[in-house]
């Protein structure tokens, strides 16, 4: 059997550690004399292991502070993936949680947009609430949500702290009719900064409108996703016309 080169061994152990959770998303991995001294491996090997991982994404290697186990990314595709914030988080280990901020009833006149993306009236009402997002209690996203007071009447407010797909399918609202999606990239507000933990990032603005079975539109959502966190892909690969 051929003997595993050495810088192998590293990579191995290290992507060991995080499998079984012995490293955690931002944890400080050992530093290049440790490694090597660990498995009498020299420095230049341990090195090009760890290059290995850093292009691999598992680890990120920061100069002067050292190399640290990479935040763990979602990565959706838009014509397959049908998940929920909830469901994505669960995918890859984390505790999926909610922060509710601010709740409160608003007329089309108040969010003109969401209205028209409800097809509402001015004096007709939706539920409108702000929501931090968090994976393991680490913030990833904000999410700006209206909900068309048309078609639910009565939202419990408690239900807002967990998954809002579960509450709504348990009071026969469902998403059979398909979601609308529109991306674009943004700076964070203050506010934002502040929800997020964040001084500077790179924010994903995924905006959305969500049809119930009759065609009607009964959700629009505006979510704020850290980019390091998040990332979409979409593939015409398999859609060819015949």
């Amino acid at each position: 059997m051929k003997q595993k080169a050495k810088y192998q061994i590293i990579e191995d152990y290290v992507i060991e550690e995080i499998k079984n959770k012995h490293l955690k998303p931002g944890d400080q991995i050992e530093t290049e004399m440790q490694l090597s001294q660990r498995f009498g491996i020299g420095r230049l090997t341990v090195n090009r292991a760890l290059i290995n991982l850093a292009n691999a994404g598992y680890i990120t290697r920061i100069p002067g502070k050292g190399s640290f186990v990479q935040q763990a990314t979602i990565s959706k595709n838009l014509i397959t993936s049908k998940g929920s914030f909830s469901e994505d988080m669960r995918s890859i280990g984390l505790k999926p949680g909610s922060r509710l901020i601010e709740y409160r009833l608003v007329t089309g006149k108040e969010a003109p947009e969401a209205a028209g993306f409800l097809r509402l009236g001015p004096e007709q009402r939706m539920h409108y609430f702000v929501r931090v997002r968090t994976g393991d209690d680490t913030p990833i996203a904000v999410s700006y949500t209206y909900l068309s007071a048309e078609l639910i009447p009565v939202l419990d407010v408690r239900a807002l702290d967990g998954s809002l797909n579960e509450y709504l399918r348990s009071i026969g609202i469902d998403s059979s009719g398909g979601v609308e999606y529109k991306m674009s990239a943004h700076l964070p507000t203050e506010r934002q900064k502040e929800l997020l933990g964040v001084n500077e990032a790179a924010l994903l603005r995924n905006a959305h409108v969500t049809y119930n079975a009759d065609d009607v539109p009964y959700e629009y959502v505006e979510t704020y996703y850290l980019c390091t966190r998040y990332e979409y892909t979409f593939s015409t690969r398999g859609n060819k016309d015949s």
